[in-house]
């Protein structure tokens, strides 16, 4: 008998299109291992630098501690490796692939009947937030019609999110449940660190590691230190005003009922 052919299940967490964790991202850590440089990295895996850089960033927000960190040196002076977490992220993917591969054989070879739920993991979820963190719950403030739940991430930094209480039900949210907290780009305001508002909620400082302008909109990375970036989408105008160039500092807040709370 012929043998089938071989599915491919692809294990790959998206946003917007773009790869958070997937093989070329794996195979890029993996190449920063091998040369302790993003440039060099990202020329041995067919990725331009600006491309290198988001995908890094978008796996150092994903994870509790970051995957990859930079030594300092600059672009062409610096370098660049792969923290313990990110060689457990490469590990655990590739153990996860190799189950997807052992179901997708199986599917080859017996068909989907009683297979069903099997076929499920190779589903890629899909995100439309460019910011998204991976938290735990570490405390919980119930009121007659909403919930501020306090989100804990990289290094004891929280995050608040104010959610209905039909929502925390459903969730079942409570104290060490683990929680992807989103927060679309449009939504974060920025500051300059002067002008930035007394008392906010969810107010992170950080520096301005990447700008894009377009004719209308400006888009500002934002580094906020522990690996961690936030995106932001903001009038072209307003980001020259503030004169917020790459290397500048900034303040960026964002609503608590902003934060949209993801489990598995």
């Amino acid at each position: 008998m012929p043998t089938p052919d071989r599915i491919d299940a692809v294990l790959a967490l998206r946003s917007r299109g773009r790869f958070l964790i997937g093989r070329e991202r794996i195979r890029l850590l993996e190449a920063v291992i091998e040369h302790g440089s993003i440039s060099k990295a990202a020329k041995a895996t067919g990725f331009s630098y600006k491309t290198a850089w988001d995908s890094v960033n978008a796996v150092n927000n994903l994870l509790p501690t970051p995957a990859f960190l930079t030594r300092p040196g600059g672009r062409s002076g610096g370098g660049a490796e792969v923290t313990e977490e990110g060689r457990r992220l490469i590990a655990t993917f590739h153990r996860l692939e190799e189950k997807l591969s052992s179901i997708s054989n199986l599917i080859a070879e017996e068909g989907m009947e009683g297979q069903e739920e099997a076929f499920l993991w190779t589903l890629g979820a899909r995100i439309s937030a460019r910011n998204v963190f991976q938290t735990e719950v570490s405390q919980i403030k119930r009121w007659p019609v909403d919930v501020e739940v306090t989100l804990k991430f990289a290094d004891e930094r929280k995050i608040l999110a104010v959610v209905t209480n039909d929502a925390a039900d459903d969730l079942d949210l409570k104290p060490g449940r683990k929680v992807l907290a989103l927060v679309k780009s449009p939504f974060i305001r920025l500051f300059t660190p002067d002008h930035a508002p007394q008392n906010s909620r969810n107010c992170f400082e950080g520096v301005v590691s990447e700008r894009i302008d377009a004719e209308r909109n400006s888009e500002i990375r934002l580094d906020i230190g522990f690996g961690k970036t936030l995106h932001a989408v903001a009038p072209r105008q307003t980001v020259e005003d503030m004169g917020l160039q790459v290397g500048a500092k900034a303040v960026a807040t964002f609503d608590p009922s902003q934060v949209i709370l993801a489990v598995n």
